[in-house]
């Protein structure tokens, strides 16, 4: 194969990708063959006869079909135990991966790279001289060959063993909740957590209604659930909708104040009754509701469209929605637009790594830009430790640090 192919040295407890090292192990002469109709999983697949069992299935003829979405996909073996790895042949159909990973994972949760791939040509990949050892194997296939899915035929994975007797499984022939994006059950309030972690030092979201004060970002007052601003006009138009749903509330005798205010920092018109008419309209059932759907409506539901528009799964869509809710969707919009100068979307035929990277480079450089969030510990220390541990669908339980507080979901 002419594809460039390195082996990685690492260890399963490791939680992001080490540097890459070549190490040697007994040639394929003395391998176990591990794998054979062992438990298998796949992100997806087209239909009920090309499942991911079929690449285990020893079988060459049959073939496991992800489906034709942009954005990775993977398939992951469960060995039955703890197994020490050495090699991994993968038997490609037409529809290849260009570029792909080979993770391992004690858990099935937390990922390590064991060998990556870029410029891959199909055929026959026989990968050998590798040093790993977890319960289970995953391919993570990054970049395609074709507009269709990544199609393989076979998958088989050696080590010293001994092997564990395998069992027939079957796969779901559709995506299982885990690749299905934010709109999966539970992945949405993850990744709401995971916003109010950083905006109010919290992953309770729902405490946070009566959250307001000026942080001295030159936006004025900063409040709610994603940190309305009287700066930059989302607090003007969730107190006009509020107003609209609720014409006698405690904040409506401040719209016109927040229309002179808005696009700068000052409080004209607003002190001193304004923060405790703030408090008080929380407690009302529907400035919460109002809250909830204006963050959605102006964040969460466009940024969401924008990320699967671009191939992205879970990961990369919370990503970008929490881009939106610091930086406005004009903001997200800028910096998606440094990325592509240099990496694709998926849906442009990138890997999905490779342009998740540069996103977060480039939402780091703008970061930066502003003294009130030079600490990028909400990528840095979360979202891209995410990014590195493999997890593009943003599994739980997830560990993460933020402004120098540790957090868990």
């Amino acid at each position: 194969m002419r594809a460039n192919m390195v082996a990685l040295g690492v260890g399963v407890a490791a939680v992001c990708t080490v540097p890459l090292a070549i190490t040697v192990t007994a040639e394929a002469s003395s391998d176990v063959l591990l794998s054979r109709r062992h438990p298998v999983l796949a992100s997806s697949a087209i239909d009920a006869a090309r499942t991911g069992v079929m690449a285990v299935d020893g079988d060459p003829t049959t073939r496991w079909t992800s489906v034709t979405n942009p954005g990775s996909q993977w398939l992951r073996l469960d060995l039955g135990r703890t197994q020490a790895v050495n090699r991994v042949r993968l038997l490609w159909d037409p529809s290849y991966a260009r570029t792909y990973r080979l993770q391992l994972s004690a858990d099935g949760l937390t990922w390590t790279d064991l060998h990556r791939s870029t410029g891959g040509d199909g055929g026959t990949d026989d990968i050998k001289r590798l040093r790993g050892s977890g319960r289970y194997l995953r391919l993570l296939a990054t970049q395609r060959a074709q507009a269709s899915g990544f199609s393989l035929r076979e998958i088989q994975v050696y080590g010293p063993g001994p092997a564990l007797a395998g069992t027939t499984t079957t796969a779901p022939a559709s995506v299982p909740p885990a690749a299905a994006g934010l709109a999966a059950a539970g992945k949405k309030e993850l990744a709401l957590q995971l916003v109010s972690s950083a905006e109010n030092s919290t992953v309770d979201w729902r405490g946070e209604f009566d959250y307001i004060e000026d942080i001295g970002d030159g936006r004025g007052y900063t409040a709610g659930i994603v940190g309305f601003c009287s700066g930059t006009s989302d607090m003007l138009a969730l107190v006009t909708e509020y107003t609209r749903r609720s014409p006698r509330n405690t904040l409506g005798k401040y719209l016109s104040a927040l229309r002179a205010v808005d696009g700068s920092a000052s409080h004209k018109g607003l002190d001193p009754g304004f923060t405790a008419a703030w408090k008080a309209a929380a407690a009302d059932p529907v400035f919460r509701k109002t809250q909830e759907d204006e963050r959605d409506r102006m964040y969460f539901e466009p940024a969401v469209r924008l990320a699967t528009s671009d191939g992205l799964r879970a990961l990369g869509q919370f990503a970008y929605y929490d881009a939106a809710v610091m930086h406005g969707m004009s903001g997200l919009h800028a910096i998606r637009a440094a990325a592509l100068r240099v990496a694709k979307t998926p849906k442009l035929g990138g890997d999905e790594t490779v342009f998740l990277e540069a996103f977060l480079t480039a939402r780091v450089k703008e970061m930066r830009t502003e003294e009130a969030h030079s600490d990028v510990s909400r990528v840095e220390t979360a979202q891209r430790l995410f990014l590195r541990a493999g997890n593009l669908d943003l599994n739980a339980p997830l560990s993460w640090r933020v402004y120098g507080d540790r957090f868990k979901a």
